[in-house]
Order: structure tokens, then sequence, then C-alpha cells
């Protein structure tokens, strides 16, 4: 979708007891976005962050607030997030009834923003595949969703080769996982246009280096 390579740090990562500060250190390493892992301890078995949260963040920085919903009924939580300054929804296709995804990026198309859609490791990509048009990011997990720090799945990235001869040239397909300079390397290979990383960024003791190292 893109020539430059979107860079996402997911504060999953973040120290939260001073999470303003980490926010800024990455915005001025030169990260892209800022990725935000909602969970509600039933879709996945952590319980993160919640509106509140995404509202105060969006008072201390100008990146895009990418917010990736690992939750049951994301349709109902549509609303406050786009209210809080989400600039892209991310839900997953394993979390909702099929007769429903259609409806809820409607929902939050309607709002003015970016709606995503995620799938976990064993989704097999043809099944989102009429999505595609509709959605501006799919995003693709390369471990199980729900704790940061996993190994890569390489057999998940390889689903990218997959997806994208079949999909609209402006999808953004983001990959969240493992990531670090090799295995994104592989992801970006494969064609991936977006990727997340937790640990990589946030362990460094070099941030601005290491988002460089993931371009």
């Amino acid at each position: 979708m893109t020539d430059k390579i979107i860079i996402s740090p997911s504060i999953l990562s973040a120290d939260f007891a001073n999470l303003e500060k980490d926010i800024k250190t990455v915005e001025n390493a030169g990260a892209d976005w800022i990725h935000i892992d909602v969970m509600d301890g039933h879709f996945v078995p952590n319980i993160t962050i919640g509106v509140p949260v995404v509202k105060s963040i969006r008072k201390v920085t100008p990146l895009p607030l990418d917010v990736h919903l690992m939750i049951e009924n994301p349709d109902k939580y549509i609303e406050p997030f786009a209210a809080a300054g989400a600039d892209i929804l991310t839900f997953h296709y394993e979390a909702v009834n099929n007769s429903q995804i259609i409806e809820i990026i409607k929902q939050i198309h309607s709002y003015g923003i970016k709606a995503g859609l995620s799938i976990k490791p064993k989704t097999n990509p043809d099944e989102i595949f009429k999505y595609l048009s509709e959605i501006d990011l799919l995003l693709i997990m390369t471990v199980e969703p729900g704790f940061g720090g996993q190994k890569f799945m390489n057999d998940c990235a390889e689903k990218i080769k997959i997806i994208k001869p079949n999909a609209p040239k402006n999808l953004i397909i983001q990959v969240d996982g493992g990531i670090n300079d090799i295995t994104g390397e592989i992801c970006k290979n494969y064609g991936a246009d977006s990727l997340v990383a937790g640990n990589y960024i946030y362990k460094s003791d070099n941030i601005e280096q290491a988002i460089k190292s993931l371009r």
C-alpha cells in the first residue's frame, strides 16, 4: 500500500507508570502510530486498558492512535473508543458472527476513522477475502493474541503472500507478534505495510535505532 513502512510501537511493553513519557519517547524516535492493545479477559485471557486511558493518551500525542480491540462484542465499544480519540479501530474476525462484520465496519467508518480487521494464527486467510475491499487495514497476528513477548510464527506471516494479490492496493497489511529487525524483514519481503513491535522497541537500549531497523 505504501512505500514507507508504518511503525506502530505497542504500548503493551511500555512502563504504565510512565506512559506519557514512554509515548513521547517513541514519538520523538520516529514512530508513525501508537498501537494500543485493548484486552477484556474474555476474548483473550489478559485485561489491559480501556476507554479512559485512550482518552488520556489522545491528549499527549498527535500521532494516530492504532487501537486493537481484542474483545468480545466490539460493536458496543466503537462509539466510546472513537469519542476517546482512536484514529484506527481494529476488531477481531473471530470475536463476532460473520453477519455482523460489514455492519461493524460501517459503524467504525461512520465516525470518520479507519476500520481494521484482525485474524488470529489459526484463521485461514481465505475466510476474510470478501471483506478486504471494505476495510482500511488488515492485522495479521503472528502470535496468539493476549500476551506480549511471544515467539514469531513464520507460517502466519506467510498469509501475507496469499492475501496481498487479493487485496486492494490501498489496504494496509499490518503484522503484530514477535516483530524485530529479522522477523520484520521477513514480513516486509512478503508485502507487509505496517509493523507492530512492543518488546523489541521498548526494551531496546536505543529506541530510535530499533525503530529505524524496522524500516
